[in-house]
This record gives structure tokens, sequence and C-alpha cells, in this order.
């Protein structure tokens, strides 16, 4: 299986962990939005899109790159599976999803999305920052651990569809 993540990790190395933990498993290489090659995701399995959360959002970097890639189902992007990660100081809620705009974009360019998967990180954004800011010790190994275990179902999932 041939697996590529598209991450964006700018505060505290946060997202880069995440996506570490779940290229190992996977044999995926991580590039930035902007070392992505489109062909280079076309030709993949199973591509990972991830990112902070910022103001509720995925990074710009990474919604503006997937805006760029062509538009809807095409002959040549069949079986193109996805999945969304995100590292975030709070928790994701009904009132206000960061994944769910995000995993639709993905679906408006073509890809199934396979998954998604979150978990709280550390998070020095103005209130926060008064106080060092929250969730000093995340992602913990638990949730890296998490990761990984996430990765290994898509991995298993992916193998059993060949």
């Amino acid at each position: 299986m041939k697996a590529v993540i598209v991450c964006v990790s700018v505060s505290h190395g946060n997202t880069l962990r995440v996506a570490d933990a779940t290229a190992q498993p996977l044999g995926a290489r991580i590039v930035s939005p902007e070392e992505a090659d489109p062909r280079e995701l076309a030709a993949a399995d199973l591509v990972g899109f991830g990112s902070g959360v910022f103001y509720g959002r995925f990074h710009p970097r990474l919604t503006d790159f997937v805006r760029t890639l062509p538009t809807g189902p095409r002959p040549d992007r069949r079986g193109a599976h996805a999945f969304v990660f995100a590292t975030s100081g709070l928790p994701e809620t009904p009132v206000i999803p960061f994944t769910r705009p995000f995993v639709r974009l993905l679906e408006g360019k073509g890809f199934c999305v396979d998954g998604t998967f979150s978990c709280r990180a550390l998070d020095t954004w103005a209130p926060f920052k008064l106080v060092g800011g929250i969730n000093k010790r995340r992602p913990s190994t638990e949730d890296l651990s998490a990761a990984r275990a996430f990765a290994e179902r898509l991995r298993d999932a992916h193998q059993v569809k060949r």
C-alpha cells in the first residue's frame, strides 16, 4: 500500500507528532502542502490530511492546498481514499465541528474519507497564553498510541480491500 500524509504543524509540533505516529504503520511519507505533488497523491492508495485547529478550522495552508486539487470523481481517482487528523486545544463539539467541513471539502474533490482522528494538544492561543497554555502534556503517549491504532485499522482495512 502506498500512503502519503499532507501535514501542517506550525505552533508546537503537536500535529507533526501525530503525523509521525500515523505514518509508521502506514509506511507513509509526510509532506507539507508546499512539498506535496498532486501526481503522487493521485498514485497513492491512501492520503492523510492533518493540521492543528485554528479558530475552529484546519490551517489555511492545508485547506487552500486541497481547494487547488482537481474537483470531483474521475477515472484516474477511482479508489482515492483519505483520512483526516487534527490536534486542538479544545474538543470538537457538534456546535463547532472542525473535521466535518474539511471532510466535505475532500469528498467534493473525489476522495472517499475512511475516517477521522483528533486529539487534544498544547494550546497557547491568546487567553490560554496567560496561564502558560492548556493541555501542556498533550498529545500524550496514550494519544499517540491511539493515533497509531487508528492508522493500523486503516492499513488493515485497505489490505482486506485489495
